[in-house]
């Protein structure tokens, strides 16, 4: 077991390779009450096997982006209030990034915040989600419009879950990987370069050096900005056009699958601006398209897609913002991209 210490508003750390119902059994103790906010699948899964010594709450969810929602948010609160869950209480959330989003918002909100824990079951959840302190849900204007910062106690990285999830959500969490790869680390570039995803799931040994090394990723930006001022920003390298792309698509698309295209647009947009090589814009088509990651979208949904950019937390007033990079591991940002650059960047991503 590796563990990974951030500074933010606390100190908590992240347990990778670990065992998660050992680990939290132990992080329970002395509470009088848990709460596991987990989704409809792993109902069976979540069950503690063996007894602890705090009344525990299961909270089922519908799954995926469902969860995310003010009502399912609002159901929360009066569970926990039947419940009489109190500021000395735990709750922990079970499951892939919408749960964990979720469960952490809930957490920062009731009775202005209490203790949680996150078990991120998917690897976009172990990478990110999980990871940093944001928490929030959606609005039906956009994706996590309404949320808090407000880290965990901890978050407990069992691998064993990556037995549970198909090649296109191991994928999917995968294109989390490769955006801290060009962000920050050119190590995480390197390892899977010519990695094909039936290569990379059948070595174990790998996948948890490209987690390990995404976590280093995330925990050295969240612990130098954890509010997002400017810095943290790097970590949404593709995620501009890929929030919009995911509403869009009426979460058809995994987030992972939408970030995978936004890295493709935003490393297009940087060399139509002179920023970036062709051979590096080509080297993200490469290790996504190797893993069966989208790198493309309809033409005709730009007219569409457009006005969703504005919905991008990075925006000030009508300016949009891009995270960009200028080699592997040297950010920047595009302030100053007029409509035909964008549309011209769009153009070389259209299927």
């Amino acid at each position: 077991m590796k563990k990974v210490s951030i500074t933010a508003d606390r100190t908590y750390e992240v347990l990778i390779d670990c065992q998660w119902k050992t680990q939290l059994i132990a992080l329970a103790h002395g509470r009088t009450r848990v709460a596991i906010i987990h989704s409809e699948l792993m109902e069976d899964a979540v069950r503690l096997d063996n007894p602890i010594d705090s009344e525990v709450f299961y909270f089922k969810l519908p799954d995926g982006e469902a969860a995310k929602s003010v009502e399912i948010t609002a159901r929360l609160w009066d569970w926990l209030a039947a419940a009489g869950f109190t500021r000395s209480d735990l709750i922990v959330g079970v499951g892939g990034g919408a749960i964990t989003d979720v469960s952490g918002f809930v957490a920062a909100t009731w009775l202005r915040g209490v203790d949680w824990v996150a078990v991120p079951t998917s690897v976009a959840g172990m990478v990110d989600a999980a990871i940093g302190g944001k928490t929030g849900i959606n609005s039906g204007y956009g994706k996590n419009l309404i949320g808090a910062f407000y880290s965990p106690h901890s978050v407990l990285i069992d691998l064993s879950w990556l037995k549970t999830l198909g090649d296109r959500d191991f994928a999917a969490g995968m294109a989390e990987v490769i955006k801290c790869g060009f962000i920050a680390e050119n190590q995480i570039v390197e390892i899977l370069k010519d990695r094909t995803l039936p290569e990379l799931r059948g070595d174990l040994s790998t996948t948890l050096a490209l987690i390990e090394a995404a976590v280093q990723v995330k925990a050295m930006v969240v612990s130098s900005d954890f509010k997002e001022s400017f810095n943290r920003e790097v970590l949404n390298y593709g995620h501009t056009l890929g929030h919009a792309v995911e509403i869009h698509s009426k979460y058809s698309l995994r987030h992972g699958e939408a970030v995978s295209i936004g890295l493709v647009f935003a490393a297009e947009l940087a060399e139509i601006k002179g920023l970036l090589s062709a051979q590096v814009v080509q080297l993200h088509r490469q290790l996504l398209t190797a893993l069966g990651l989208p790198t493309t979208y309809p033409r005709a949904a730009w007219s569409e897609l457009f006005p969703l950019l504005a919905l991008d937390k990075k925006s000030r007033g009508t300016s949009l913002r891009f995270v960009a990079i200028s080699a592997i591991g040297a950010t920047l940002r595009i302030e100053d991209a007029n409509a035909s650059e964008l549309a011209a960047a769009y153009e070389r991503i259209s299927a």
